[in-house]
């Protein structure tokens, strides 16, 4: 049971990440027409608050065929959709808009999200909690689970779901900004040799001995770019910085923890100059403003 834990940890952000994915039928995109319901004080909602101010739609309603048809999954409680998409509003959207400014967020965020009640069990025995098509749509499950701290119920551990919840949107959101602007290839330089097909037999206190931040980095270049990024704007400047600290066993293929440590510290060195030379972004800036939204939202 210790063992299927720590696989579903793993795996529950990213099994599903597939950017090269058909982004499906646009002619049903809520508030953009196609529309086959009566519109109600949600979708009101979604259109004055996602799509007029930052060109963003949502799908809540049920539609499986749009989904994997293999899984047994359950729609959204509506009641769950105001508070999500607030909390995506104050803890994502609202950060980047207030250090890179409006047209930026109009311009480059997903435009589609679809939302989902429960988690995708996979046959392999991991969950898949977001996954990302194209580039431009997101969808999220396990909405039925989330709770911030203005929603009844909420208590100090429903903070890891919703985490988890932004540490996919940034995975995604890093992707579609290193697809428009490509980040240096020196940073594949850091670790190579390193990447494995294999990374879901290790733990992320493993990968963080061999130099990479969690586990699903030892997949790639890419996703440990921004695995980087996603945990740097998730976890804060001194959250990340601690994950960096403890890295003080050696790893499994003889990484001393000193080399670790400084492998990730030049991947962070590298994000950072990234922001600054490609968009123009102090990093540590939009660190701050995202980490201190975050807590607001699940202290």
């Amino acid at each position: 049971m210790k063992h299927l834990t720590i696989s579903l940890l793993l795996l529950a952000l990213f099994a599903g990440c597939r950017k090269d994915d058909d982004p499906g039928n646009v002619d049903n995109i809520p508030g953009l027409g196609g529309d086959d319901w009566v519109k109600g004080p949600v979708d009101t909602w979604i259109i004055d608050s996602m799509t007029t101010p930052y060109n963003m739609t949502v799908k809540y309603k049920w539609e499986q065929g749009e989904l994997d048809p293999t899984k047994a999954l359950v729609p959204p409680h509506e009641a769950k959709i105001i508070p999500v998409l607030s909390t995506i509003r104050r803890g994502w959207i609202k950060p980047f808009e207030d250090e890179m400014g409006a047209l930026f967020v109009k311009r480059y965020t997903p435009k589609y999200f679809v939302l989902v009640g429960s988690s995708q069990y996979n046959m392999d025995g991991t969950i898949t909690l977001g996954t990302a098509e194209g580039g431009r749509t997101i969808e999220l499950y396990t909405l039925n689970d989330f709770r911030v701290n203005w929603m009844p119920g909420f208590v100090p551990g429903d903070s890891a779901n919703v985490k988890q919840m932004f540490h996919t949107i940034q995975h995604e959101f890093g992707h579609i900004l290193n697809q428009t602007v490509s980040y240096s290839p020196d940073y594949k330089r850091i670790t190579v040799g390193k990447y494995t097909a294999n990374w879901v037999n290790y733990t992320d206190n493993e990968a963080r001995r061999r130099g990479f931040i969690t586990a699903y980095s030892m997949s790639g270049p890419d996703e440990d770019f921004v695995e980087i990024v996603a945990t740097m704007l998730t976890e804060g400047r001194s959250g990340f910085d601690r994950l960096v600290n403890n890295v003080t066993v050696a790893g499994g293929d003889g990484t001393q923890p000193a080399t670790a440590r400084a492998l990730l510290r030049q991947k962070e060195a590298m994000v950072v100059e990234y922001y600054r030379n490609s968009w123009g972004v102090n990093f540590y800036n939009l660190q701050s403003r995202t980490r201190a939204a975050l807590v607001a939202l699940i202290k």
